[in-house]
């Protein structure tokens, strides 16, 4: 009797230890579960908020000095010439905005063919509610977060100096024709300019790259990846810390300016010393022929 008794002791032990296992496991369930619903609905709930308030800031902002142009939705604006007034801005996305206005391209004082860098006529958080605004007008490329355009926050000095050849590659197949070999810019048709982008920020170059402003080419994430894109600016932002080893450097626009420094100053250096030969050949027949006299 007494080995009975303990036998079924010994199975309810058994029966009880996977029970309490199962308990335990769903009361842990149930806890995650609750602490979800308490506070990430509310926090999404208040990022949703948070961003609602900076589309309303980034439209007041875009009626007062954008619509006049852009048009009060961002449709763009034709004239009664069927020319276009200013571009419809549904689908540029925020990084577009980020560019133009934190380069101080926009707002254009005047139309042009070239629209000049110039000092931001907003702040940040200000460029940052128009870009919201314009952003929820249509999907485009968002803003780009620091680590994917910053050539510093690579892991190692070796991987940031692959990066850099890899850059180096990319720009002289795809940049130097408009932006010079060494990123100084240079002349473009009708007027236009490629501007110099050793002076530019590393972000908007990025965008630069992603929203192709005016006549420069677009290169989307499928054309240049994010990380090529990082290689890039890596190589460009290397170019600023490369001496010049041959004294002047005429702008480092290339052949041109040196052919004109070589015909202009060469030659005129020769016209020179032509003229005073000349000059001092016939002073010298002039004195010959008064003592002959």
């Amino acid at each position: 009797m007494r080995l009975l008794n303990r036998s079924v002791g010994r199975l309810s032990r058994h029966r009880r230890r996977p029970l309490a296992g199962a308990a335990v496991l769903l009361v842990a369930l149930l806890s995650t579960g609750g602490l979800y619903a308490a506070f990430s609905p509310a926090s999404q709930a208040e990022t949703e908020k948070d961003n609602a308030a900076l589309v309303a800031e980034g439209k007041e902002l875009f009626m007062i000095n954008c619509s006049t142009c852009h048009g009060s939705n961002g449709e763009g604006i034709t004239t009664q010439n069927g020319k276009l007034f200013g571009p419809s801005l549904i689908g540029v996305g925020a990084a577009s905005v980020d560019f133009q206005v934190g380069t101080g391209r926009m707002p254009m004082a005047q139309p042009g063919a070239q629209v000049e860098v110039k000092e931001p006529s907003f702040n940040q958080d200000e460029i940052d509610a128009m870009a919201a605004y314009v952003a929820s007008l249509g999907p485009g490329p968002a803003v780009p977060d620091k680590e994917q355009y910053d050539p510093e926050s690579y892991g190692s000095e070796k991987e940031k100096e692959e990066a850099v050849a890899l850059g180096g590659q990319i720009f002289l197949t795809n940049c130097t024709a408009c932006h010079n070999f060494t990123g100084a810019g240079g002349a473009m048709p009708r007027g236009g300019e490629a501007p110099s982008i050793l002076n530019t920020d590393p972000k908007h170059i990025y965008e630069a790259m992603l929203t192709g402003p005016q006549s420069m080419d677009t290169f989307s994430d499928g054309n240049i990846s994010p990380e090529e894109k990082k290689a890039v600016i890596s190589y460009v932002e290397s170019m600023k810390e490369q001496p010049d080893y041959g004294g002047f450097n005429n702008g480092a626009l290339g052949p041109v300016t040196e052919g004109i420094v070589a015909w202009v100053i060469g030659l005129g250096i020769l016209v020179a010393f032509a003229t005073w030969i000349a000059a001092h050949t016939t002073r010298t027949n002039q004195t010959k022929k008064g003592s002959a006299k």
